[in-house]
């Protein structure tokens, strides 16, 4: 059973329960994906699928690829990411469609994408430093600081917090709740932000660590002990 399936972000929205709470959530366009290749344990030492984002932007590929996807039997795709298949599940076969279907209200998700870029950024920003004061006279504003001692060990050490490139990285945001899930214009809406901008490609998985779901208690709980 394929655990995943590629997606883009909408954008961002909000809803309204049943007693009005708002809840922000967005708005992912799931699939629909194609399986492009099936892996086993014998020819490739796990279980996985290549899945491919069925998307109307035309694609050009070049001599192996088309052979890749002839071989499959489906259309060429941009968007191809591998997923994981669960242990013990049906198994997959190039051609099997893969749609938002799999999800369903409630459920817990984890969404990979690429954060968006932020450049050349100091450690102010990309590491959120303090800085020194900002008065008159002060020539210690946004600077790091030390990044090591000169004699010994006479290096900076490996991890030090500078200035450098912001975002552009993959980010894994766990535990998203699955607000609402239509399979008629393939959207899921989950509760929460995701990573990137519009139009970034995220791949929706099921959570692999899914934390409880907590429920409101109409009364508060009295500890016991001395009154």
């Amino acid at each position: 059973m394929v655990t995943g399936l590629i997606g883009k972000k909408v954008g961002m929205t909000q809803l309204f329960t049943a007693d009005g709470t708002v809840v922000p959530a967005t708005v992912l366009k799931a699939g629909p994906c194609v399986v492009v290749q099936a892996k086993t344990v014998q020819t490739d030492g796990y279980e996985a699928v290549q899945l491919g984002f069925v998307d109307s932007q035309p694609t050009k590929e070049n001599k192996p690829s088309q052979g890749h996807f002839k071989k499959a039997g489906v259309p060429a795709t941009r968007i191809r990411r591998e997923v994981k298949l669960k242990a013990g599940g049906d198994p997959a076969k190039p051609g099997d469609q893969v749609n938002v279907s799999i999800f369903a209200d409630g459920d817990r998700v984890d969404v990979i994408g690429t954060s968006r870029g932020r450049g050349f950024q100091g450690v102010v920003k990309r590491h959120h430093f303090a800085g020194g004061a900002m008065s008159h006279g002060s020539m210690f504003h946004r600077a790091p600081g030390s990044i090591g001692a000169s004699s010994y060990p006479s290096r900076v050490v490996k991890g030090m917090r500078m200035g450098g490139h912001m975002g552009s990285a993959q980010v894994t945001v766990r535990n998203l709740k699955v607000v609402r899930v239509d399979e008629g214009n393939n959207l899921l809406l989950v509760e929460g932000a995701v990573p990137g901008g519009p139009n970034a490609v995220v791949v929706i998985r099921k959570a692999i660590a899914a934390k409880p779901v907590r429920v409101a208690q109409a009364e508060p709980v009295k500890k016991k002990g001395k009154k």
